[in-house]
């Protein structure tokens, strides 16, 4: 069977010369008689590729010094408790700015840690927007401000990135993460589930600003303590090493293509193709404000939940796979990741076309 155009929210596609090479190596990686997914993470070999992996995503995100980049499991939703455990250790307070379902479930984490304040939320507009907050909408004694950067369900995009001046600016970037160049120097912490833009489920990776390490509270557990999975080179226990191979392989392909500047621009330019087409007639409505439009998931809908089944399916039997909607919201939701090819969102705009001609409304 011929590979199909996966519009998945997670996992989804991977780049078709990584999954090319990954097979390539399968049985025997570089000589070494085995496949990554037998040798030891404390062999020589795999120490070469995570060590590679991090210089590499050093390298293509522009990471200073300054932070420590780790490896871990459990997913974005484990950074949830993670961050008040590390983070919400001076005041016992911080701020939430609620975008979507994933930020909500972060704010609600954090409650039971200490004085979790949401202090902006799009909630009642169906989360069809990213609220604008300045610094003098913050705490003045948070200890860190959180965000989630891209709303996968809803499909919207922080257009900005908030000023929080001495307060640490907290970003899940699961969803846009190296879709296109971030100054992670505006950042205190970053964290990301590889399975959209990097690389397999099973990898999570933060990106943390040393001064906010070693004051994890006393009941973190061993494993939630960022200073100590710094400290032990995210070996503190059997990584995941087969994502983080994977993850090398996206970051060296994303490197021979340009670089995040290249990788931006492709993304523009396919967010754009299916964006125009919304714009341009009524059949189908995209319900998030054009300020907030997210240029990784883009949400759309036709107003009659049968059709919108209908559209489903037929466009799963046309091979555009995975574009029905989030179960809490429906309509339609087409993921366009960096590995998506343009000629999947020509296809998708081609068949949205077809099928409104197709199927007049009453």
């Amino acid at each position: 069977m011929a590979r199909v155009f996966n519009f998945s929210a997670g996992p989804s596609m991977l780049p078709l010369e990584v999954l090319e090479r990954a097979a390539a190596e399968m049985t025997n990686y570089e000589d070494s008689g085995m496949s990554v997914m037998e040798m030891s993470h404390r062999s020589p070999v795999y120490e070469k590729i995570i060590g590679e992996a991090e210089r590499l995503l050093r390298k293509v995100m522009a990471i200073p010094e300054t932070y420590k980049v780790l490896f871990l499991q459990g997913g974005a939703s484990t950074q949830f408790a993670a961050v008040p455990l590390n983070l919400m250790n001076k005041n016992k307070k911080a701020d939430y700015i609620l975008s979507g379902q994933f930020s909500t479930k972060a704010y609600k984490e954090a409650q039971k840690y200490g004085e979790a304040k949401a202090i902006a939320s799009s909630k009642d507009a169906n989360f069809s927007f990213v609220p604008r907050v300045t610094k003098a909408d913050l705490s003045a004694d948070a200890d860190y401000l959180h965000i989630c950067f891209n709303n996968t369900i809803y499909g919207t995009k922080f257009p900005y990135i908030p000023e929080t001046g001495e307060t640490p600016l907290v970003a899940d970037l699961s969803s846009c993460i190296l879709s296109e160049p971030v100054d992670v120097e505006k950042f205190g912490l970053i964290y990301a589930g590889a399975q959209k833009n990097m690389s397999a489920a099973g990898l999570t990776v933060v990106i943390v600003r040393e001064d906010l390490l070693g004051n994890a509270r006393a009941e973190t557990p061993t494993m939630l303590d960022y200073k100590i999975m710094a400290d032990n080179g995210s070996m503190y226990n059997t990584p995941p090493c087969y994502c983080i191979y994977i993850l090398k392989l996206v970051l060296e392909w994303i490197q021979s293509l340009g670089g995040l500047e290249e990788m931006k621009k492709r993304n523009e330019k396919k967010a754009a193709l299916l964006y125009d087409y919304l714009d341009s007639q009524d059949y189908y409505l995209a319900p998030v404000e054009k300020a907030s439009r997210s240029m990784m998931n883009v949400t759309f809908v036709t107003g009659n939940e049968e059709l919108d089944k209908k559209f489903a399916k037929e466009a799963d039997a046309a091979g555009l796979k995975n574009l029905k909607g989030h179960r809490s919201v429906g309509g339609m939701r087409a993921s366009i990741y960096n590995a998506m090819p343009c000629e999947g969102v020509e296809k998708l705009v081609a068949f949205m076309k077809k099928f409104a001609a197709e199927n007049p409304k009453e």
